[in-house]
Formats: structure tokens, sequence, C-alpha cells
């Protein structure tokens, strides 16, 4: 049983991993890939809506799609993609990494394999994983520059069959842990938690919300 005193709690954490960037015209659209299909459909939502021109699907099988999923990620949302309309000329696949770093590294390698040096980008991510994705991205790639945004759906009505409530604020404890920690491994730059933020955190974390935290 999910209280109100625990939506409240990770409605802060919620908040907090939104940036609130508005998409701008940028020479790619690079889809980070998870166990969330509603990513691709924004993906392919934004390259037809004309904001750049190429749409790089990222990801394999990482620790949650490698237990329910056969094919990488980055296909799935590419088909997904397909179905909508974007030609198959305009999408690039990244169908080996596993984690978030080796998103930015391995599109990185594929893009200078294709000889492609695209200055900016426009990241599509799920929602409670807009900063991290942004924080891991200027650690490994810091020249570029960056716009983050996921798909346009508000906390109460994010959670559904395959990925339940339950799910979200266990992924979202995990990830805020990661923003804090992940810096001093050097696999993201710093941002700053709130008091508020943090204080929710602990208390999400007391009330057994810890499946996703790093060990």
């Amino acid at each position: 049983m999910i209280t109100q005193e625990v939506l409240a709690e990770a409605k802060k954490l919620w908040d907090y991993h939104h940036l609130y960037h508005q998409p701008a015209p940028s020479d790619c659209i690079l889809v980070l890939g998870s166990h969330d299909l509603r990513v691709a459909d924004r993906g392919a939502e934004l390259y037809l809506e004309g904001w750049a021109p190429i749409l790089i699907f990222s990801g394999g099988l990482g620790n949650v799609t490698k237990g329910i999923w056969k094919d990488p990620e980055a296909d799935r949302f590419a088909r997904i993609a397909l179905d909508k309309g974007v030609p198959a000329e305009a999408i690039f696949i990244e169908n080996q990494s596993t984690n978030t770093g080796e998103n930015i590294l391995f599109t990185r390698r594929l893009l200078e394999e294709k000889g492609l040096n695209p200055h900016t980008f426009l990241l599509v991510q799920k929602p409670y994983m807009e900063r991290r994705s942004y924080a891991t991205f200027k650690k490994h790639w810091p020249d570029k520059e960056l716009i983050v945004t996921s798909p346009q759906i508000a906390f109460e009505d994010y959670p559904n069959e395959e990925i339940p409530m339950e799910r979200v604020i266990n992924i979202m404890v995990g990830d805020l842990q990661r923003i804090r920690i992940y810096p001093e491994k050097g696999f993201q730059i710093p941002q700053e938690i709130p008091d508020e933020v943090w204080a929710a955190y602990e208390k999400l974390v007391a009330w057994g919300y810890t499946k996703h935290l790093a060990s």
C-alpha cells in the first residue's frame, strides 16, 4: 500500500529529477533506451516535429530489460519510430550499451565511425532520469550543447502495468543516490541536491524503497 505521505515525498524526487528544458532545433535527437517504450514515442514525435534531422537510439539490454526482453532496447525503439513514420535513413542504432555512461560513449564512437560530428543534442530519457542523464552526458562529452526532455506525463499518470508506482519510486530513490555518489567515481558531473529533496530520499529509504540502490 503506497500512502499519500509516500507519494508526497516521492513527488519531490520526481520534480527534482526533471530539468524542465524546452526543445530547440538541434543537430540530432539521442534517445536513451530503457524499459519504457513511451521514450521511443517521444523521440519519434520530436523528429517528426522537425527538431533535428537525425534520430539516434542507444541501448542494448540493461539491468531491467535483460530480464524481460530478448532484443536490444535500441532495436525495439527504432521499430516504434519506423511505425510512426520516421524514415529509416534518418535512424541510427547503437545497441550494445548497458548503462547511461555506455550510452554516451558508444554513441560517440558510432557517430565518429559515420563521420558525423553533431554539436547540439536533444536527449530523450524517462522523466525521472533527466537529471542523471544530463550529468552523465556532460561528464563524458562536455563540449557538446545539450537539452534534455522526456515523455510529457504527470507523476500521477506515469505508472502503468509494466512500470507500477512502486518501481518508479524505487528507481527514483536509486537515481538520486547515484546523483550524490557517482561524481566521485567519475561517472557524472556534480549536481546540487536541495536539503528538502535529500530529506525526502532519506524518508523513502527508511520506508523500504531500497531495491534500486547501488551497493
